[in-house]
C-alpha cells in the first residue's frame, strides 16, 4: 500500500534505458528481460528505501522494433498496428514488468511502498519540422525490395551504412505532458509511478482541441526531462549503459567527466563529443531539466543502473549542475 502524502522525501526522476530489459541483444527473449529488470529494479528499491520518492521512466526501442517485425510477419493475416498503439502496448507490457518487480522488492524488504503504471500521452506540435524530415530509425534492418515496398505504403526508408535499409519516423519535440496532474498527484499520495513509457505515446490536438495519436517516437530522455521539470523533482537521473559521460569516448585519450556545469555541457556538445541518438540527447535532456526547473537545488545525474547508490553519494557518475 502506498503511505501517504510524502512531502518531506526529495523526488527523483529516473529514466532508465534499453539496456535495463535487454542487457544482452542475443538474449531477447522475455524471460532474459524479466532477468534484466529485476537487477534494475533492486538498485532503483535501493534508492527508494534510503527515503527517495520516485518516478519511473523506460526506453522501449528494441520492443517496439519486435512488434513492427511481428507485424510483418503476420501482415497477410491480421491488421497492423499503428506506432502510437505500439507505444501504448509498450508502455504496459514493461510498466507491468517494472512494477510487478518493484513490488516485489518492496514486498522482500518490508517497505510501505507500492509502485503503479500511468499510460502516459506526450503533447507535440503537428507542425513540429521533424514532421518534415523524419529521421528517427525504427524496426530491423531491410533489404531493398522490402523496404520499397514499405515506401510504396506511405513509409520513408533510408539505406544506413551499407548494412541495410531502415523505416524512419519523425522524432518531434515534447510540449506537454497530458498526464503530468496524475503523476504529480500520485506521488504526493505516496505512490511510485512508472510512467512516460518510449517518451510518451506521441499525439497532437485537432482543430476542435481533441488529442489524437500521431505517426511519431518522442525521446525518451527529453520527454523524461520535461515531466522532471514540470513536477519539480530534486533530481533528474538517467539510467544508461556507461558509468560516466566521457569526452572523447572509447578513443586514447577518453577523458571520464564528474561534473559539468550546463555550459560546460553546452560546449562539449558543441565540439562534437556526445554522439548523436547516444550521448547527446541524454546531455540536451539534462540541459532542458536544469533550464526549465523552478526547483533551485534541482541537478541531474548520468551512470549505470549499478552505480546508482555510489553515484548518488558522489562516488562516482556524472553529475550535471547549473553552475560551478
Amino acid at each position: 500500500m502506498s503511505t501517504g502524502p510524502s512531502a518531506k522525501r526529495p523526488l527523483a526522476v529516473i529514466a532508465i534505458g534499453g539496456n535495463s530489459l535487454i542487457t544482452n541483444s542475443k538474449e531477447p527473449e522475455v524471460y532474459h528481460q524479466w532477468d534484466a529488470v529485476r537487477e534494475t529494479a533492486t538498485h532503483i528499491a535501493n534508492l527508494i528505501e534510503s527515503g527517495w520518492d520516485a518516478v519511473i521512466s523506460h526506453g522501449n526501442g528494441p520492443q517496439v522494433g519486435f512488434i513492427l517485425r511481428r507485424n510483418e510477419l503476420a501482415m497477410l493475416e491480421v491488421h497492423t498496428t499503428p506506432i502510437d498503439l505500439i507505444v501504448a502496448d509498450t508502455q504496459g507490457a514493461i510498466g507491468y514488468m517494472l512494477q510487478q518487480t518493484l513490488n516485489n522488492e518492496f514486498f522482500q524488504r518490508k517497505m510501505p511502498r507500492q509502485c503503479v503504471t500511468l499510460i502516459t500521452q506526450t503533447r507535440v506540435e503537428s507542425d513540429d519540422p521533424a514532421f518534415l524530415k523524419p529521421s528517427k530509425p525504427i524496426g530491423g534492418f531491410l533489404d531493398e525490395a522490402t523496404a520499397r515496398r514499405f515506401e510504396a505504403e506511405g513509409w520513408q526508408v533510408v539505406e544506413d551504412a551499407g548494412r541495410g535499409w531502415r523505416r524512419v519516423i519523425a522524432s518531434p519535440q515534447p510540449v506537454e505532458i497530458i498526464e503530468e496532474a496524475a503523476i504529480a498527484e500520485a506521488v504526493a499520495a505516496g505512490w511510485i509511478v512508472i510512467a512516460m513509457g518510449g517518451g510518451g505515446i506521441p499525439v497532437t490536438r485537432n482543430s476542435q482541441g481533441e488529442l489524437r495519436g500521431t505517426a511519431a517516437v518522442v525521446d525518451k530522455d527529453l520527454g523524461s526531462s520535461l515531466l522532471a521539470s514540470r513536477i519539480h523533482a530534486d533530481l533528474f537521473l538517467i539510467s544508461t549503459g556507461v558509468e560516466q559521460v566521457a569526452l572523447n569516448f572509447r578513443k586514447p585519450n577518453q577523458h571520464n567527466l564528474a561534473q559539468m556545469t550546463i555550459s560546460e555541457a553546452q560546449h562539449y556538445m558543441d565540439e562534437g563529443h556526445f554522439a548523436p541518438g547516444s550521448m547527446k540527447p541524454k546531455i540536451e535532456a539534462c540541459i532542458r531539466f536544469l533550464k526549465q526547473s523552478q526547483n533551485p537545488d534541482a541537478y541531474a545525474l548520468i551512470t549505470n543502473p549499478e552505480n546508482l547508490g555510489h553515484a548518488l553519494h558522489g562516488e562516482t557518475g556524472t553529475r550535471v549542475v547549473r553552475g560551478s
